[in-house]
């Protein structure tokens, strides 16, 4: 097994949902009512057996962690400076600049390989980070007309900008000086709306990474809406709490019309999403007047959140993303959409996939007006097994199941069937 390097936690937890805070079926870890930062922590109710976060820091050699961590005091102490401490309150103010007109389905473009054509669409999204150097700090474009050449999309056409991406992206974004003159760049493009970057709010780390992960979203958002750009506040959280502190300060500051969420990677994984929802839900219908949302992932849940918000949009990456891998979109009979390969000759272009398959899923969107299902994947009819020397059937292998992605390919009746691998 690999070892983590001497900075990084040590500690692993092979059940990772143990680590998901919950407050109304755990109570608070020992530690934390002598905690300095309580009040906006609000502590940690998890099940992993931890005494307060700061079990959370395990690295072997403390003076070279990289967490927000008081366990490193002069690395804290920096981060601490770069955000002027850890409350909202003091995060400048902005302008209100409204919220702009866009569709519920947004189809999202990453580049223009593999296409000749323009991508015939009056609104897409574009990844910030692909509008910037991340090396020289400069846009990649100066005008519209470059925009429309770089991305292969209608020259006026409406472009919303998402903030999300991986740490490495928006940690370089943090990174840059002159941040404020970036943005009025973008403000000059015509960008209609921009979400803050998604930075992480991990559950195996102490809850002041946290915290300070939450006063950067903020910090970059108040950047941005005052360079007078339509912005979303991407409202990352890992507790109760967390969601009351946003609510708190939306409902404060009537500049902030726009919150962004991303679902497409651990907020979106099994039950967890449904918590999520419900703190979104919640927090909407807390602050008392319209709010607007822009999400990426969790389009089974638009529906869900459309009641509560007085608009949704959803960034849609699935078109683009499968028809890099050759698949094509298809409705069946049920509203659900299915994803067929497509193989096509080398070299050759995939405008037509890729026009087909963002028609497809915005139909299935706006159809119904709810979400359309992904079709599981198929799986073989299980084979019954004859019992080996009238052996019972083998319940390890059952257990070996990942039930929640199997479920659909296992008999009612278990006890009766041998989980046989494929051939």
């Amino acid at each position: 097994m690999n070892r983590r390097p001497s900075h990084e936690p040590s500690r692993h937890f092979p059940q990772p949902q143990r680590l998901w805070d919950d407050a109304t079926r755990h109570a608070p870890s020992l530690g934390c009512p002598t905690c300095l930062e309580r009040d906006r922590c609000g502590g940690v109710h998890t099940d992993a057996g931890i005494v307060d976060c700061r079990d959370l820091c395990t690295c072997k050699d403390k003076s070279k962690c990289d967490m927000v961590c008081r366990f490193n005091p002069s690395l804290f102490v920096a981060r601490m400076r770069e955000v002027d401490g850890l409350s909202f309150e003091n995060a400048p103010r902005a302008p209100i600049n409204g919220v702009p007109d866009i569709p519920l389905v947004v189809p999202f473009v990453d580049h223009r390989y593999g296409r000749e054509a323009r991508l015939d669409e009056p609104v897409v999204a574009l990844s910030l980070y692909g509008l910037i150097n991340l090396a020289t700090a400069q846009p990649h474009v100066s005008s519209r007309a470059e925009l429309a050449a770089r991305f292969r999309i209608p020259e006026g056409a409406t472009i919303v900008v998402s903030g999300v991406d991986k740490d490495g992206p928006i940690e370089r974004w943090w990174e840059l000086k002159d941040r404020g003159a970036i943005l009025a760049a973008l403000k000059g493009l015509g960008v209609a709306v921009i979400t803050a970057p998604n930075y992480s709010v991990l559950t195996d780390v102490p809850r002041t990474d946290n915290l300070h992960a939450m006063k950067r979203i903020l910090l970059a958002w108040t950047e941005m809406a005052a360079a007078g750009l339509p912005a979303a506040l991407h409202v990352n959280g890992r507790t109760l709490h967390d969601y009351a502190r946003w609510g708190d300060l939306i409902a404060e500051r009537p500049e902030i019309e726009i919150v962004a969420f991303e679902f497409a990677t651990g907020c979106g994984r099994g039950e967890r999403i449904d918590w999520h929802v419900a703190q979104l839900c919640a927090l909407a219908d807390r602050v008392g007047r319209p709010l607007a949302l822009v999400m990426r992932g969790g389009g089974r849940k638009l529906d869900e959140l459309r009641r509560h918000f007085a608009h949704v949009s959803l960034i849609e990456t699935d078109a683009f993303s499968r028809t890099l891998r050759r698949r094509r979109a298809h409705l069946t009979e049920s509203g659900r959409i299915r994803w067929a390969a497509f193989p096509t000759p080398r070299g050759a272009p995939i405008d037509e996939l890729l026009a087909h398959n963002v028609a497809i899923v915005r139909a299935s969107y706006e159809a119904s007006g709810r979400p359309a299902s992904r079709l599981r994947p198929q799986t073989r009819r299980p084979r019954r097994a004859t019992d080996r020397d009238s052996e019972p059937v083998q319940p390890c292998l059952l257990r070996q199941l990942h039930l929640s992605g199997e479920a659909w390919g296992v008999a009612p009746e278990q006890q009766r069937v041998v989980a046989a691998a494929k051939s």
